[in-house]
């Protein structure tokens, strides 16, 4: 009973009281004719046998003839006795051949109601100038009263039964009366008829002739049941096509809903959820079909709407957020050309309207918005809050229903979200329990889903079975992350730039635990990893592989893919351990730009034959967007490093030094460290020149940048300034550990051999000055002006210190003439 509307308890407990009470006072202390008794009881109990459903399936009531024997126990044994014979006859029927149980309140409320109908009848019979028991009236005698009667008892048992039905399944009791109950008024009157004349032969003792009189009761029962059949088989014909249309709709929602890319139960929640809440609201059944149908259908105006704004994951555009309004419209004209026996269009229409008015299309407010439409408002909302969705993160319960409060009597119905907060434990027991459809939708492949593998290079394959659905969402989700990957080949120049967003955005359609890119080197023939993300990614990075050696060097041969390649190959083939790898499937594919074959995108990942020919043409189809792409961030970076490099030497050139330079004073000067400068001259380079040529002085120029690179640490930089000037940057380095490796470089280029031409040995030296960051100057061109004084100081020494050997650079003007202001501003000058 707990499961009834509360005006339903109400009802069914005060005919319960009405009728117990009623029981109390009139029942009889004694029975005068027992034998009497016992035969109507009997008769009362096997008619009501006799039964049949209403047409009413939703109720699960039933009808027996067993009213006619009622009259005739009204006639023969008064209205008191009659009550208990009619409480056991309902008794009896609620409990004898029923398809379920019937709960103890229904057969305690069939009881009771029975109970006020008989006594009703009887007062009326009474009223109308009935004889009193046991005393018959003449046949002649009896119709007004027997009408009077059986008028009542129509009236009465109907309208208790239609009432509690009706409050029960909130539909109109006028309307459950009309439908199930009216049609039957004839056979109460016929039962009255063969009452009395039952009546009348029993009073005069026709007791087996009485017995006669059962065919037209069995006669009146099988016509029921004839006629109700019929109905029932109606019923079921139309509940049938109604089924077939729903099941349509939603197989068409369905895919509309996968195609949107939301989770296949999305749109089953949202129809329980909706049901559910239009039941708490009182909705009447037929509005609540209503609902149901609209919470399927009521994003299908999104058809309408392009799949890069639905997908979009950030922020719409004013233009796109105009797109988007259009689709309550498009669905309801859509819908309005399907003639549904209740309102979905409407629903559809104003299923985004605000509850302050500020929504779309129409801006409708408050109750000017249809019950349904508030419904689903509130229910979808929710449900999106809880799901993942391209453009935000599903949310946990309390944030939701945070959320839900704080838009009640903004953009939702207060009083709907307050209900539905109440009823969600109920309603997402109920969702749950409809996630799984009753008929899966499921295709067999025609072929295994994983590639035939390499002969000698993968594990074999398995098939399998793939949701249709399924199929839907991932084909729009292969679109939009081809759509996604275009946008993002053009958004950086960079090699590695463009490799981190294609595989970030790889991932939503082509699975992998390591994404690498190998370039290939014309010259050197091997294809060298330029960029790895992923399990084991640093062991990738570091892998260089010939041509034709391992999965890269295989596809750099033949230019074809391969799909579920053992990854331990490639380790092979670039000289690392290949037993400690996890990774245990690959799936590599060239890159050809121009048809010229530039490096290959290969994905691994730890399971086994997991890739499969989808997954193939998928990362062939990006391939090949992406190959231009790469090409010209290849081209770009070659271009940036050129314009960052000397041609001659290979060292990194003045414009690199200033930005280098740069950074690494603001570096000092936040970290309160020190960076020093080396500014070096090679000693007679002119007379080199002059003497064997300048094309053994930019060899000797060449050696002596080889010697400098090698002899600093790998982070610090030398510089080829300007002609045989060199500048070296030591970052973190103080004037003691400068000055130690200014006599360091000085002693190795003193002693490295330079041949000039077969046989001919030339020595070569440099002279070096040194300044050191901060206390030398906080700017580079103060800390070079101070370097480069001091480099001529350390010239002039080693001049005096010099023998004076053929090719000895001189000056005009004698150096200790020279102050250190001249030098400073001649070192200016030239910088």
């Amino acid at each position: 009973m707990k499961d009834l509307p509360l005006p339903a308890r109400l009802f069914v407990g005060a005919v319960l009281a009405a009728g117990a009470l009623t029981l109390i006072v009139f029942a009889p202390h004694t029975i005068a004719n027992p034998v009497l008794f016992a035969f109507l009881l009997a008769c009362s109990s096997l008619a009501s046998a006799l039964k049949v459903s209403l047409p009413l399936a939703s109720s699960g009531s039933t009808m027996s003839v067993s009213y006619a024997v009622d009259f005739a126990a009204l006639l023969l044994l008064g209205a008191d006795e009659t009550m208990i014979v009619a409480a056991i006859s309902a008794w009896s029927q609620c409990t004898f051949r029923t398809q379920t149980r019937s709960a103890p309140y229904r057969t305690l409320f069939s009881m009771a109601s029975l109970v006020l109908t008989v006594k009703a009848a009887g007062l009326a019979y009474a009223l109308l100038g009935g004889a009193p028991a046991p005393q018959v009236s003449a046949l002649l005698a009896i119709p007004k009263p027997l009408v009077g009667a059986a008028t009542v008892y129509f009236v009465f048992n109907t309208l208790f039964i239609a009432t509690a039905i009706g409050l029960s399944t909130r539909q109109s009791i006028p309307h459950v009366w009309n439908e199930n109950f009216l049609w039957s008024a004839p056979s109460y009157f016929v039962g009255a008829a063969i009452a009395a004349g039952g009546a009348s032969i029993i009073d005069h003792g026709g007791y087996w002739f009485a017995s006669l009189l059962s065919a037209p009761v069995y006669l009146t029962y099988r016509t029921y049941k004839v006629y109700m059949g019929r109905i029932q088989d109606q019923q079921r014909h139309v509940t049938q096509v109604g089924d077939l249309h729903l099941a349509t709709i939603e197989a068409l929602a369905l895919a509309i809903d996968a195609k949107d890319q939301t989770a296949q139960s999305h749109i089953r929640r949202v129809q329980v959820y909706a049901a559910g809440l239009a039941r708490g609201l009182g909705m009447p059944e037929n509005e609540i079909q209503g609902v149901k149908t609209a919470a399927l259908l009521h994003d299908i105006g999104k058809l309408a709407v392009p799949e890069h704004i639905l997908s979009k994951p950030g922020p719409l555009t004013q233009e796109e957020f105009q797109k988007i309004r259009i689709h309550p419209q498009v669905g309801a004209e859509i819908i309005s050309g399907v003639p549904f026996p209740y309102p979905v269009a409407p629903l559809i229409l104003s299923h985004h309207e605000r509850w302050d008015g500020k929504g779309y299309p129409a801006g409708l407010k408050g109750d000017e918005i249809p019950l349904g439409a508030r419904i689903l408002s509130v229910v979808d909302y929710f449900d999106a809050l809880m799901s993942e969705r391209p453009y935000h993160k599903a949310m946990s319960l309390d944030a939701a229903i945070g959320l839900l409060r704080q838009e009640s009597a903004k953009a939702l119905d207060p009083r709907v979200v307050q209900t539905f907060i109440d009823m969600y434990p109920t309603l997402a027991v109920e969702a749950d329990a409809s996630a799984e459809p009753a008929r899966k939708l499921t295709r067999i492949p025609t072929h295994a889903p994983t590639a035939k593998p390499a002969v000698g290079l993968v594990d074999e394959s398995s098939s399998g079975r793939t949701n249709v659905f399924q199929d839907i969402a991932l084909a729009h989700r292969e679109i939009y992350a081809l759509y996604e990957i275009a946008q993002a080949m053009g958004s950086s120049l960079g090699v590695s730039d463009t490799m981190a967003l294609i595989s970030s955005k790889l991932s939503n359609i082509v699975p992998f635990s390591c994404c690498a890119l190998f370039l290939y080197d014309d010259e050197a023939e091997t294809l060298r990893c330029r960029f790895a993300t992923g399990v084991e990614a640093d062991t990738i990075q570091q892998l260089t592989i010939r041509n034709g050696h391992g999965l890269t060097g295989w596809v750099a041969r033949n230019r074809r893919p391969l799909v579920n390649a053992r990854p331990s190959t490639d380790l092979e083939a670039a000289g690392f351990p290949s037993d400690r790898t996890t990774l245990l499937s690959a799936l590599v594919c060239p890159l050809l730009f121009n048809e010229r074959f530039i490096g290959t995108i290969s994905v691994y990942h730890t399971q086994p034959s997991i890739y499969t020919d989808d997954h193939r043409r998928l990362l062939d189809r990006i391939s090949e967007q992406a190959a231009a792409v790469i090409y010209n961030s290849m081209v770009f970076e070659q271009t940036q490093e050129d314009s960052l490099t000397d041609p001659l030497t290979a060292l990194p050139n003045t414009r690199f030094m200033f930005m280098h330079l740069s950074r690494e004073l603001a570096r000092a000067a936040r970290l309160k460290t020190e960076v020093s400068l080396l500014v070096m001259d090679l000693d007679r380079f002119k007379d080199i020149n002059d003497t064997y040529g300048h094309h053994v002085g930019d060899r000797a120029l060449r050696d002596v940048a080889g010697v400098l690179r090698n002899g600093i640490r790998p982070y610090d930089i030398c510089v080829r300034y300007a002609g045989d000037e060199f500048i070296v940057v030591l970052s973190g380095c103080g004037g003691e550990e400068a000055e130690r490796k200014r006599q360091e470089l000085q002693r190795a280029v003193d002693t490295m051999p330079f041949e000039a031409r077969p046989g001919k040995m030339l020595p070569l030296a440099i002279s070096v000055g040194a300044s050191v960051f901060p206390h030398d100057g906080d700017t580079y061109e103060t800390l070079l002006a101070n370097a480069d004084g001091r480099m001529y100081r350390d010239k002039t020494r080693r001049k005096r210190e010099s023998t004076g050997t053929p090719g000895e650079h001189t000056r005009e003007t004698p150096l200790e003439s020279v102050s250190d202001v001249e030098l400073q501003r001649a070192a200016v000058g030239v910088l």
